[in-house]
């Protein structure tokens, strides 16, 4: 018998059910391994489809299971719509019966797409997966969809111009980045408690057998130009001066279709989304129902309000850009960063979107807010830990946590060593200086020539203010000068002015 070479992807155990794929690995002609050896080693390769031009057909979780681990609900589903509309995180419903159909003892199956405009997903996305942990969490199956095939188009809503045209290498990896993000979330963080299981696909997996001709008869005979029309997006647009391709005009039909797809495919009947993909979410039921033929086919949309601030601006970008979910792209110390500075008025509304602590727990620390024992930022840290524990797991939240005690300046408990300073260097400005130029170079002038400070009027106003520091001891005599023993482990400092402006200075 001829011998079949195939892709194989390494993995590891999320939760009881669920393995999640990692990466590529390697070709071997073994296809399998037996399922007591993968639930004695808790790790095992799987096969994965690798087509000629080297584009990776399937990225997703095989959901395992074993009889030993299946459990029977027993008890009534918990109504995930009723949770998701006490929390803030629903804003309309296509109809009312999904509040039904989400407690019945037959689980849904929900679906939400992320397109790979970049290789990681950012804080904008991080609802939609907050959304989907919640309907695994009350016992439903989840698809995460990337769109390998929508990408190459580009969704026109709530954008003003239309998306630049991705090369395939880009949207290949951006892929790969995307699909690996949400299985580390949502195997890792989003079903570790629940008995069901999630798959993560690519829309191009579909599309790219489809021709035109197909598509016109199959989906376009369906569709109603009138109502494309009215959609929100595509009205905006025809009213700007630049106005909108055809290709973007397309682009609801294409999400309308992955949606019937997945219903008539993998038995999905529920599509989420924010609240700018109501257009897009309405074209997939409207063409389900016409393509079945039934007035109640039980296909649903369900949207979330977008992740804005108290003052209407969006959440999900800071200073330096947008807040990426992937740790290669912003760390988590940068991460934990951004929630920790969330101004109260924001924080007890956040703490409810972004994580899943009770709304009893969720009371008491805003009660504990009005407190005139209240010790500030402590309600902030509680969100940055859990968010941040979310979507990097216990072993980012801990490098988070530990670069932050290193940065705090002041901190009578802080022990700084080379390894933690170099970790903490890519979110902090850095400069490489001579060991002769630094050693016995007064602190005043070091902060000059490193570019911590402009001036060395402006350094020794902030020494004596109490606000220059050397490895996190403040400065007290502008007579300080660089000794051996102030560069740690001979090879590095940590110079701050006041609590935010750092510069890690490396000896060479």
């Amino acid at each position: 018998m001829a011998t079949t070479s195939r892709t194989f992807l390494f993995g590891c155990w999320c939760n009881q059910r669920t393995f999640l794929i990692l990466s590529p690995s390697y070709s071997s002609s073994t296809s399998h391994l037996p399922l007591a050896t993968v639930l004695k080693r808790r790790t095992f390769l799987l096969p994965h489809c690798r087509r000629n031009d080297g584009e990776y057909r399937h990225l997703h979780h095989f959901p395992v299971r074993c009889a030993a681990q299946e459990t029977q609900l027993t008890h009534k589903r918990l109504n995930v719509v009723q949770i998701l509309e006490e929390r803030g995180l629903l804003e309309s419903l296509t109809s009312d019966n999904l509040r039904s159909a989400c407690s019945q003892p037959q689980p849904l199956r929900v679906y939400c797409g992320f397109d790979p405009t970049a290789e990681s997903l950012h804080l904008g996305n991080l609802l939609a997966i907050i959304v989907l942990s919640w309907f695994l969490r009350c016992g439903h199956k989840v698809v995460a969809l990337v769109g390998g095939a929508t990408a190459r188009v580009g969704d026109p809503s709530g954008k003003n111009l239309e998306r630049p045209e991705i090369d395939l290498h880009t949207l290949e990896k951006n892929t790969a980045g995307i699909a690996h993000t949400l299985g580390r979330i949502l195997g890792c963080g989003g079903a570790d408690q629940n008995h069901s299981s999630f798959v993560v696909l690519n829309n191009y997996d579909w599309w790219k057998d489809i021709k035109l001709l197909d598509f016109l008869k199959e989906v376009g005979r369906f569709a109603r130009v009138g109502t494309m029309m009215s959609k929100e997006s595509v009205k905006r647009r025809l009213e700007s001066e630049q106005g909108m391709s055809y290709t973007e005009f397309t682009y609801q039909l294409l999400q309308g279709y992955d949606f019937f797809y997945l219903y008539n495919m993998e038995g999905v009947n529920v599509q989420i989304g924010g609240s700018d993909q109501w257009g897009n979410i309405t074209a997939g039921t409207d063409l389900i129902r016409r393509k079945i033929l039934q007035p109640n086919p039980n296909a649903y949309g369900l949207t979330f309000p977008l992740l804005l601030k108290s003052d209407g601006t969006k959440f999900g970008k800071s200073e330096d850009g947008a807040v990426w979910l992937s740790s290669s792209m912003l760390s988590p110390y940068k991460f934990y960063q951004h929630f920790f500075s969330v101004p109260d008025s924001d924080v007890t509304r956040f703490l409810k979107t972004l994580t899943f602590l009770s709304m009893e727990e969720i009371g008491e620390l805003e009660t504990r807010m009005q407190s005139p024992e209240y010790v500030p930022n402590t309600v902030q840290r509680r969100l940055a830990e859990e968010v941040t524990r979310f979507v990097h797991g216990q072993q980012g939240l801990d490098e988070a946590l530990k670069a932050t005690e290193a940065l705090r300046p002041g901190g009578a408990e802080t022990s700084l060593d080379s390894e933690t300073i170099e970790r903490i260097a890519g979110d902090v400005p850095s400069c490489s200086m001579p060991y002769k130029q630094v050693l016995n170079t007064s602190l005043v002038d070091l902060s000059v020539s490193t570019g911590l400070m402009e001036t060395k009027s402006a350094a020794r106003r902030l020494l004596k203010q109490g606000g220059l520091y050397l490895n996190n001891s403040r400065v007290d005599s502008e007579a300080k000068k660089v000794e051996p023993q102030d560069i740690v482990d001979g090879k590095i400092l940590l110079l701050s002015a006041g609590k935010k402006n750092k510069m890690v200075v490396r000896i060479i």
